[in-house]
């Protein structure tokens, strides 16, 4: 018997073109599963064949898990004390097992053991046809569809299939059964059932690779793009940047008489392309993005990563787009916030946040709004600028005298001192469970302590926009902040 379960290994690897090990492994878990089932219950059984003799034994095991967390499954673990009065030099994770009485494959059903290596040997041809595919190291999907799956389409290449979900198509596309179709290989998932290559139309990566194809420039290291973003099958924004001075990188991407534009547009739906040159400066970047409006003037906001961006009327529904299209893909392709608004909007801006850091300076350094006036005039925006700023620089404000820079800077300091203890104060007014929340610190904390929230209960009761509101954070980070507060409802 043992003779002949080698040479059925032998013939079934031939006929498969498989490797013996993954037959070997299926025979194993043929016999693993036989043994189970007559044991009954949930027990663990390895089964090793010897690969040259073709004997094999047979072992129930068990797992050896912590006291503390109890035997979740008695049939198949063991706790680590009653498993170190066994063997004193286990550890958590260990296995114990005990040899048991083997199953003549005789006794197995045929069909059962059949079924088993044949699937092994399928997921196994399965496997190698996937890591083919992979090592030629393609990114656009090339095939067939093939049928309808839960509103997914299954597209086939060759023998291999992928996933493209209704989530990734492009709006209003209409795919049927025998098209020929193009896709982005978003993911490869190898633990799904059915096709394990994720597919997608919509994501700004296939029209990454659409330009790379059409534009050998990309390929050859002449011209490279930034970033993308799109509005699937309607319109996109790309950022490209030239590494050869010879090079113009929008031309290039746009081809002769438009040609390589216009097969890149073809392919996605009629989706137009914006071509924008990328720039080390976020601000002329942001106003090439924003193309076709033209811009008056940015101010930039490094700490919030946000910029205000100043349009004349005449360009201002150019600048926002049609349901602010325009302005949302410029803002992901650049990766800034972007603020449109009128001049007279910025104006009215900037002189409520003069307001605001004038009351601050005239509250905290004790001057009036004439040396406030002179201090915002020459770009000083908070308490920590005027404190630390190099001394070298205030004292080239030429209606400051030393005397006056020296005392301006020891005010300041003291203020930021005196409201450092304000903020430790109030952080002891809230609850240690609201201080050790994930993403929480000191000056959210006093921010949240402002707004009479002092334990995590009362967190998680809050709203986003409460939230956003009382703190300024965004509102990703508030739904975080929340949910995160409100886990330890719904933990057993």
């Amino acid at each position: 018997m043992n003779r002949e379960l080698l040479m059925l290994v032998d013939a079934i690897s031939r006929e498969k073109s498989v490797d013996r090990e993954v037959v070997f492994g299926a025979v194993e878990l043929a016999l693993a599963s036989a043994t189970k089932k007559l044991h009954g219950g949930e027990v663990d059984i390895r089964v090793t064949i010897d690969r040259e003799t073709g004997e094999y034994e047979t072992y129930r095991r068990w797992l050896v898990v912590p006291d503390s967390a109890g035997l979740q499954n008695p049939d198949s673990e063991e706790l680590l004390s009653e498993a170190r009065e066994e063997l004193s030099d286990l550890e958590e994770g260990d296995f114990i097992e005990k040899s048991v009485d083997s199953v003549p494959i005789g006794r197995i059903g045929a069909q059962a053991a059949k079924q088993v290596i044949l699937q092994k040997i399928r997921d196994a041809e399965r496997e190698q046809l996937l890591n083919d595919f992979l090592s030629r190291g393609d990114k656009i999907f090339v095939g067939t569809v093939k049928r309808l799956d839960k509103g997914d389409l299954v597209v086939e290449s060759g023998r291999v299939e992928g996933r493209l979900r209704r989530s990734e198509m492009i709006p209003k596309e209409n795919l049927r059964t025998g098209d020929r179709v193009r896709a982005y290989i978003a993911e490869v998932d190898p633990t799904l059932r059915g096709p394990q290559i994720l597919l997608s139309r919509s994501a700004p990566g296939f029209m990454i690779e659409l330009f790379a194809q059409e534009v050998p420039e990309i390929e050859q290291g002449l011209l490279e793009i930034k970033s993308c973003a799109r509005d699937p099958g309607s319109r996109a924004k790309i950022a490209v940047v030239s590494h050869d001075k010879r090079v113009d990188p929008i031309g290039t991407c746009v081809g002769v008489r438009g040609s390589r534009v216009t097969a890149v547009t073809n392919e996605l739906a009629g989706e137009r392309v914006d071509i924008v040159l990328w720039s080390e400066d976020p601000a002329q970047f942001v106003i090439g993005a924003l193309a076709p409006a033209n811009v008056s003037s940015i101010v930039v906001d490094e700490e919030k990563h946000a910029m205000d961006v100043v349009v004349d009327e005449e360009n201002l529904a150019i600048s926002i787009g049609r349901g602010g299209q325009n302005v949302r893909l410029a803002s992901e392709l650049t990766g800034w916030r972007i603020n449109i608004m009128t001049a007279e909007e910025s104006a009215s801006k900037q002189a409520t946040e003069s307001d605001s850091i004038r009351a601050i300076f005239v509250d905290k350094l004790d001057v009036d709004a004439e040396v406030a006036d002179i201090l915002i005039a020459e770009g000083f925006t908070s308490l920590e600028e005027v404190a630390y700023v190099p001394l070298s620089e205030m004292l080239e404000i030429e209606s400051f005298d030393e005397d006056t820079v020296n005392e301006l800077r020891t005010r300041a300091k003291d203020a930021l001192l005196t409201m450092e203890i304000a903020k430790e104060e109030k952080v002891e007014e809230v609850s240690q469970d609201l201080r050790d929340l994930e993403g929480i610190n000191p000056d959210l904390i006093a921010r949240l302590a402002d707004g009479g929230v002092h334990s995590r209960d009362d967190l998680a009761d809050l709203a986003v926009d409460e939230l956003t509101e009382m703190t300024g954070v965004d509102e990703a980070q508030a739904k975080a902040l929340i949910m995160k507060a409100r886990e330890h409802w719904f933990t057993v």
